[in-house]
């Protein structure tokens, strides 16, 4: 027996249903775990029952926790006849479960139990994990025993009524019961022995660091794998509060107060402080000019507004955010100083008590900023004057993201970091388009040198993509093509297309015979597989010549090159992992459809992250969260110096298509400490499918950050994240599940594979160009770790999975072929003599087969609702192969393309790589072979086999006009299930055959 148990304190219940019939109830609860029942005291006449009472569950098996559900009824008894009647009940999944330290009293609204009961009220129950080795059965007072109350025959152990006559400080204590076996009500009085009280349990520092078990049980891997990984590594649900109340079970439990937009996320509040301007400063050098800048200070965080050179009526606008959990002042200060080489020199202040600071929840107006007097340090006014607006807000506010954010900078430092690097910003990827060029033709080419025929090939550029033709050697200077290519644009349409006609007169030396330039705003559009009208390009010596049109016009004589170009629209330009993709929509506008849900996110924090750098002697880690939907990307700000993070910003996409998936991840920013990486370190990512989310629930989960590195799989931390996806219109989304995937010019005019990563690679570093200069830039190191650029190099360990999963798939119908063979083999006469009585049904009453099975497939999805995963999937390890890899393969996985490794590693393992190969090969070969002997029957390739197979042909044909094909059927399947006494041991001539 495990020493884990489940501790379940039922703490009270309130605005119950009545059932007496006089506007009350006698409720009492039942707790159901592993299939172990305990059941509360009754309490009469009260609709808002308090317990008090605790239980403790043996946990039989922690490796299966998640599966086991706690369920919890409310009763209320009858005293009439005996019965009990339903009141409510709830359900708790084993992600819930949190150890002792952590656990809280939660109040959760019961469900009805049918569709036909009602229910209404909440249940308090405080739920934990627990190994502590103290807890077990023992005697408490002597007098207790004959004060219980149990249900005869009930199995059920109900907490005592303890008497007056004993001590206040006994009758507080809290017992705690086991569950008991079934046996009569003697027994029970026999054998029953209470709980003492329980002890306090000790997760301090030390214990935390050495993970206590009952933490590591809390948890296990979602999903419908049978894989086990460690428990470290599985999804967590939890019960924040919220902007919008307090999240229990994916419902959001309302607090009497108002709530915001921001409902997703911890309302943080902040002090906001505009600087608009200043104006009369007087002046402090001798030439009468004054450097002004503003410095904002409270407590140990200061900001510092940038300085004008010369100015006595400067205007700043800007804001700053001091968060108000981390102020040690009660009073604000605001410091006009002039900037000087050797030393600012002090110009004037503002202080504002912090107590009088007024308050502002969106969506008022934003507070009007007002005058006022700058004094000096002895508080006496003086020249000059200061616009300022202060006021206290959350995230919400319009002024959050621009603002400069005291969280993202160390006590005493300001603007030693730029803030543009440090800030939370929204980016929208460039709309991407297919161009299709066709190369048919050139005419009247003029060679270098008269006495050869020219190679001539076609080298087709926009930006930094360059194909080629083939090369070709025409006997008139005509040469044809007619050879078609796909690149990757994007809009505002910057690069042009160039077409370079070359002849390859060496070995490694080209001549241009010709240029042509094609501006890409002037090339047709199209939103399906219409023909696109041909023109013919003049053809020029240099690219100069070719973009000056006017020129070419007073050429008489040219060169002409023949093609086709057009912008495809129809298509939707991959820029990830299809199976992985965001957005699905065509390029083309018009063909997009209405939005069928809004998904929004909140990012709450990031706990325990490894330290990416150094800062004073200690490890340190300057983060922030990228998040991609759609053309949407989204920056949170920078928080600096934490190894746990609080972001709290919530952001919405509009979603199209519920096949598509939400990608979270995490790094460090390089630009921030003392990093020596010129690249943003990731640190970990999410990856939400919108498809597992049920409309309107708020999925509130800690997502481990697990990521392969060389030395093999490391949580790097957890993500804690909110989600909610709403639906706009529930037909719409069920119609979207008969709509394909993808728009239908790619299955009208499909893509190669070869095309698709070529493409995709290309869409890749436009997007990556583009983004890359916004201000603060999303780097490109981000952009391909998000897009997962490098997924399609080549893995031993992803071939590994990849295999694993195609024969978990396959499992099922080998394990019913598994099963028939045990049934051909009578290895249970009972099951091969019902399983003929089925046969002999279903073949004289063949209309039931497909009803049949529709029926076996309706009555399986419906068993299962109850047991439908209640979290969103996330990795498991033992899936992809993470936890099992060797160092070696590791090393190849990482490694660089091409290979820059020893010629002796590389050479071992291209040797391993023929040797999967060859294995692949073999099987491979016979499957072909089997194929290729059953075309040859009829060959005549071997005379007397297919003499044979002819005249059985025959002989089949005549026996299966006479003979009703009911009769075969029977016949047949007696014969293949037939008894183990009238088979040999040999094969059968068919199969010899």
């Amino acid at each position: 027996m495990s020493s884990f148990k489940l501790g379940v304190e039922v703490v009270g219940a309130h605005d119950l249903v009545a059932k007496d019939g006089e506007g009350s109830s006698n409720p009492f609860v039942e707790l159901h775990f592993d299939d172990q029942r305990f059941r509360t005291t009754t309490k009469e006449n009260d609709l808002n029952p308090v317990w008090n009472e605790s239980f403790y569950f043996n946990i039989s098996d922690p490796n299966n926790l998640i599966k086991l559900p706690l369920e919890a009824y409310v009763y209320s008894h009858n005293k009439a006849n005996n019965t009990k009647t339903c009141l409510g009940k709830l359900r708790l999944t084993g992600t819930s479960f949190v150890p002792y330290s952590d656990a809280v009293v939660m109040h959760y609204p019961l469900e009805k139990r049918t569709i036909f009961s009602h229910a209404k009220g909440e249940l308090g129950l405080k739920v934990f994990l627990t190994d502590d080795p103290s807890i077990k059965l023992s005697n408490p007072l002597p007098a207790m025993e004959s004060f219980l109350d149990t249900d005869v025959g009930s199995g059920y152990a109900q907490t005592p009524n303890f008497p007056s006559s004993l001590p206040k400080e006994k009758t507080d204590k809290r017992h705690t019961f086991h569950h008991l076996p079934n046996a009569n009500h003697s027994q029970q009085k026999q054998n029953f022995t209470p709980m003492p009280p329980q002890q306090q349990m000790n997760y301090g520092v030390h214990e935390m660091k050495s993970e206590p078990q009952a933490a590591k049980v809390v948890h296990m891997f979602s999903g419908s794998s049978s894989h086990s990984q460690p428990s470290d590594y599985a999804l967590k649900e939890t019960s924040p509060f919220l902007g919008g109340g307090r999240i229990i079970g994916g419902r959001v439990i309302r607090e009497d107060r108002p709530t915001s937009t921001y409902d997703l996320v911890e309302q943080m509040r902040y002090l906001f402080v505009r600087v608009v301007k200043a104006r009369d400063l007087p002046s402090k050098d001798l030439t009468g000019s004054l450097d002004p800048y503003v410095e904002v200070k409270v407590g140990n965080y200061k900001g510092i507004t940038k300085h004008y050179e010369r100015n006595q009526n400067p205007e700043w606008n800007q804001v700053f955010a001091f968060a108000r959990e981390t102020m040690q002042s009660t009073v604000l200060e605001v410091v006009l100083k002039d900037k000087d080489l050797v030393k600012d020199d002090f110009v004037g202040i503002v202080r504002f008590d912090l107590h009088e600071v007024p308050m502002r929840v969106p969506p008022d107006s934003p507070l009007a900023p007002e005058w006022y007097r700058l004094q000096d340090k002895k508080g006496e006014k003086k020249k000059g004057e200061l616009m300022l607006a202060v006021w206290y807000g959350t995230q919400a506010d319009e002024t959050f993201p621009d603002a400069w954010h005291s969280d993202a900078f160390a006590p005493g430092d300001s603007t030693s970091i730029a803030s543009a690097y440090i800030r939370s910003k929204v980016y929208h990827s460039p709309r991407l388009w297919y161009v299709r060029v066709n190369v048919i033709e050139a005419q009247d080419l003029v060679p270098s040198d008269k006495n050869r025929f020219p190679d001539v090939y076609v080298k087709v550029q926009i930006g930094n993509q360059i194909l080629k033709t083939k090369t070709v050697q025409p006997r008139n200077l005509n040469p044809i093509w007619n050879e078609e290519f796909m690149f990757v644009t994007s809009e505002p349409f910057e690069d042009h297309l160039i077409f370079s006609v070359e002849d390859r007169v060496g070995s490694n030396k080209d001549e241009t015979m010709g240029k042509a330039v094609v501006p890409l705003n002037s090339v047709e559009k199209r939103t399906d597989d219409r023909v696109v009208r041909t023109r013919w390009y003049n053809l020029e010596k240099s690219l100069s010549d070719a973009m000056d049109g006017d020129r070419a016009k007073k050429d008489k004589f040219h060169s002409r090159l023949h093609v086709c170009v057009c912008l495809d629209g129809g298509y939707h330009v991959l820029d990830e992992s299809t199976q992985y993709s965001s957005d699905l929509r065509p390029t083309a506008k018009q063909l997009w459809k209405s939005s069928i849900g809004v998904l929004e996110l909140g990012i709450l924090n990031a706990d325990r992250l490894q330290p990416m750098k150094t800062k004073d002697g200690k490890g340190t880690s300057d983060t922030y969260c990228v998040a991609k939907y759609g053309h949407k990307w989204v920056r949170t700000r920078t928080i600096v110096n934490s190894l746990n993070p609080k972001y709290n910003e919530q952001y919405t996409w509009e979603v199209y298509d519920p096949a598509t998936v939400l990608t979270v991840g995490v790094f460090d920013n390089c630009q921030i400490g003392d990093s020596n990486e010129n690249k943003d370190i990731k640190i970990g990512k999410v990856r939400i499918r919108i498809s597992t989310l049920e409309t309107g629930r708020v999925y509130t989960h800690s997502y481990p950050l697990l990521v392969l590195h060389p030395s093999g799989v490391k949580k790097m931390g957890e993500l804690h994240l909110a989600i909610r996806f709403s639906s706009t219109s529930m037909l719409s989304m069920m119609f979207q599940y008969s709509r394909p995937l993808l728009p239908k010019m790619h299955y009208k005019r499909p893509l190669s594979v070869i095309q698709q990563d070529m493409l995709r690679y290309q869409a890749v570093n436009i997007v990556a160009a583009r983004l890359g200069r916004a201000e603060p830039p999303l780097r490109r190191e981000v952009i391909e770790y998000m897009s997962d650029a490098n997924a399609h190099l080549w893995s031993m360990r992803r071939s590994k999975a990849n295999f694993l999963r195609l024969t978990s798939v396959f499992s099922g119908l080998f394990e019913v072929g598994k099963w028939f063979g045990e049934v051909c083999k009578w290895k249970n006469p009972m099951t091969t003599v019902l399983v003929h009585f089925l046969f002999v049904m279903l073949v004289c009453f063949p209309e039931l087969i497909l009803s049949t099975v529709f029926l076996y497939m309706f009555l399986i999805g419906v068993w299962k609702y109850r047991y439908r995963p209640r979290y969103p999937p996330h990795m498991d390890t033992s899936l992809s192969c993470a936890d099992a890899v060797s160092p070696d393969e590791l090393d190849e996985e990482f490694e660089s393309f091409p290979a820059s490794r020893s010629s002796d590693l590389v050479r071992m393992r291209y040797d391993r790589l023929r040797s999967v190969a060859g294995r692949v090969q073999s099987v491979v070969s016979d499957i072909a072979n089997q194929g290729e002997r059953f075309q040859a029957l009829l060959s005549w390739r071997d005379p007397r086999a297919t003499t044979i197979f002819v005249i059985f042909c025959l002989a089949a044909a005549i026996v299966l006009y006479v003979t009703p094909f009911q009769v075969f059927a029977l016949v047949a399947g007696f014969y293949f299930m037939r008894h183990p006494r009238f088979r040999h041991k040999i094969p059968a001539a068919p199969i010899n055959y």
